[in-house]
């Protein structure tokens, strides 16, 4: 049966707990469907969502990025990306019932922009119908003037998990539930988290620094692994990185190179015929996976191709992976 995507947005909207601060609304403005009059446009943000940075971001440019919400893709498919975060914000999904469990979804878009719908809002409905909590992390654009560009997206993730666990009682989630799934850039990210989750990028902010940013486990979704070697179509190491970056951090930003036996437990996806991150990327991961002995799932499809998100055709067996993910989570900490 077909999903009425923006009957289930509205409803999570109007079911959310609370108001957003009155600066995040006159940050990121009217749902896209009022500011574009696109009907595909998904209302966004949810109603429940909170700044990451309480006393101003790290590394701010004089001028702060300008928030720029834009509807891509053809008629029929259409999908929201932000481009333009001038403060990385959480957007909270409740389930109707909760089961404890958590995922910080992290969407992708090779540093340059976030696919925040496929990659985030539909994260969020699918796992919400599981009894999962979701939040939605926009995280911010290295290119958009911050300074130690390399560090700014791990700084939002790792602040955005301890936030998560100072709260979780009021999120109604069990903070040891508590993982990451990430995509592309995002599985980047997310493959970062979960192996520099206690570097230290930031000077702590309140109390909830002190709290861990060790997912519990992690989903990476034809991830980026290294970026020792650029693949000619994937923008995520110049988008992180930028122009002539050294080696050292490079190696430092390569999550592959920093699996060790505090690793939290992996599940992989990736399709062979991925046109922008190579199949390496995941097969190298598994392989750091087994040397550590940290426990890794993959699942490897023949056909996809590369940003599909949970947008598979049913006939394909890639289309299946957000099921068995979530029976992954419940033998694997979530």
């Amino acid at each position: 049966m077909a999903i009425d995507r923006r009957g289930l947005l509205l409803g999570a909207a109007l079911g959310a707990g609370v108001l957003a601060a009155t600066a995040a609304r006159a940050q990121w403005g009217d749902p896209p469907t009022r500011a574009t009059g696109d009907p595909d446009a998904p209302f966004w943000p949810p109603r429940e969502h909170y700044p990451l940075w309480p006393n101003g971001v790290p590394g701010a440019p004089a001028t702060l990025p300008t928030p720029n919400w834009t509807m891509n893709g053809p008629k029929g498919a259409r999908e929201l990306w932000i481009r333009g975060v001038p403060a990385p914000e959480l957007h909270v999904f409740r389930p109707a019932r909760p089961d404890g469990s958590a995922l910080l979804s992290l969407p992708g878009g090779g540093y340059n922009f976030l696919s925040v719908q496929n990659e985030g809002i539909d994260v969020a409905q699918n796992f919400n119908a599981r009894g999962t909590t979701v939040f939605v992390l926009t995280y911010r654009l290295p290119a958009e003037g911050w300074a130690n560009r390399h560090l700014v997206p791990l700084q939002d993730a790792q602040r955005a998990m301890r936030l998560i666990r100072s709260r979780a009682r009021e999120f109604r989630i069990d903070p040891a539930r508590l993982g990451a799934v990430g995509f592309s850039a995002g599985g980047h990210l997310g493959a970062d988290l979960a192996t520099r989750y206690d570097e230290r990028t930031y000077a702590p902010v309140d109390a909830a620094d002190r709290l861990s940013a060790r997912p519990a486990f992690a989903g990476l979704v034809y991830p980026v692994t290294s970026l020792r070697s650029r693949s000619p179509n994937s923008r995520s190491g110049m988008g992180l990185l930028g122009d002539n970056p050294s080696s050292a951090v490079i190696d430092a930003r390569s999550p592959v190179l920093h699996v060790t036996g505090e690793t939290p437990p992996c599940f992989l996806v990736h399709s062979l015929d991925d046109p922008v991150v190579p199949l390496e990327n995941s097969l190298d991961w598994i392989a750091a996976c087994r040397a550590a002995k940290v426990p890794v799932e993959a699942h490897l499809f023949a056909a996809g191709g590369h940003g599909y998100g949970l947008h598979l055709a049913e006939s394909m067996p890639g289309s299946r992976w957000p099921d068995v993910f979530a029976l992954w989570m419940r033998r694997n900490g979530g």
